[in-house]
C-alpha cells in the first residue's frame, strides 16, 4: 500500500514538474509536393519513408493535390537532397517544399 502511494505521489510530482517547467518546445510543419502519389498504397510508402526519420510526428498524404504533410520536432530540418532521395527510394519525384510553420507552446 505505501509503494503504491509514494508511486503515485511521484508520477504526481513529475506530471507537475512537466507541467509547470516552462520549457518550451516546438514543431515544424511541413507541405511537401511529389508527383506520382496517387493511391493509398502510394501514400503508405511515403508515409514509410518519413516515420524512419528520428523526429518525425505525423504524416499525412493528400492523394488529391500530391501533398504530404509532415510535422516534426523543430530538431528536423529537411534538404531538397534529402527529400529527393527519400521520395525517389519510394519510387515517386520530389517537387518543392511550399511552406514552413514553427509552433511553440509559450506562444
Amino acid at each position: 500500500m505505501e509503494l503504491m502511494m509514494n508511486r503515485k505521489k511521484l508520477i504526481y510530482s513529475f506530471l507537475l514538474w512537466l507541467a509547470f517547467s516552462g520549457a518550451a518546445w516546438s514543431e515544424t510543419e511541413y507541405t511537401i509536393r511529389a508527383d506520382g502519389i496517387v493511391c493509398p498504397f502510394c501514400a503508405y510508402s511515403v508515409e514509410k519513408q518519413f516515420r524512419k526519420i528520428d523526429g518525425v510526428q505525423a504524416v499525412e498524404v493528400d492523394l488529391e493535390k500530391g501533398e504530404v504533410f509532415v510535422t516534426t520536432s523543430d530538431e528536423v530540418v529537411f534538404t531538397d537532397e534529402q527529400l529527393s532521395d527519400l521520395f525517389a527510394d519510394a519510387g515517386f519525384t520530389y517537387r518543392s517544399i511550399e511552406n514552413q510553420v514553427v509552433k511553440r507552446a509559450d506562444d
